[in-house]
């Protein structure tokens, strides 16, 4: 029976994929309901496109498509805009401890502060690499950029996130009560 075949196919990508590519699509809308609208576009065309023609590059595919119409709505709306520390909130599972929650978060609002900081592709290849643990190569077909470039544009990222995230710590070696 095919159609079983195809319909776990499709719930154990939705079930996989959701979530990272809402928080992409997140990334570009800046509104939560609007990310999921894109998603959902996502998965609707991922139905009506043949499984064979995306067998074996399924992510990367649904990237691409998620990419292509959180485009598609944020020019339709004619601005872009970076995803916020409250959009992320919502997609993140509960922590253990209150208090290694509280100092968890604290510092990923801080690494979100400046990651919203950097410029555009910067700020999305680092998360297709980071947050969707995506390869150089897959992020390249994503965005159209040369293997090298995205390279490029996550070191720099990098750099530049060190750099503020550093001088925003407090100085080490200090006496703790």
């Amino acid at each position: 029976m095919p159609e079983l075949d195809d319909r776990s196919w499709f719930q154990d990508a939705l079930g996989r994929l959701e979530g990272p590519l809402t928080r992409y699509a997140l990334g570009f809308t800046r509104d939560i309901e609007r990310a999921r609208d894109v998603v959902q576009d996502t998965f609707l065309r991922l139905l009506r496109q043949d499984r064979a023609l995306v067998e074996g590059h399924l992510t990367e595919w649904l990237f691409t498509v998620c990419r292509n119409r959180s485009l598609d709505v944020c020019r339709k709306e004619g601005r872009m805009k970076t995803t916020d520390e409250a959009g992320f909130a919502g997609l993140v599972a509960s922590e253990p401890e209150p208090d290694a929650a509280l100092e968890r978060h604290e510092a990923a609002g801080q690494m979100l502060e400046q990651l919203d900081r950097l410029p555009e592709k910067q700020r999305e290849v680092i998360r297709l690499k980071f947050q969707n643990g995506l390869s150089y190569k897959e992020i390249s077909r994503i965005t159209s950029h040369s293997v090298s470039y995205v390279g490029v544009l996550i070191h720099h990222g990098m750099k530049t996130l060190r750099s503020r995230l550093g001088a925003l710590q407090p100085e080490v070696g200090g006496n703790r009560s």
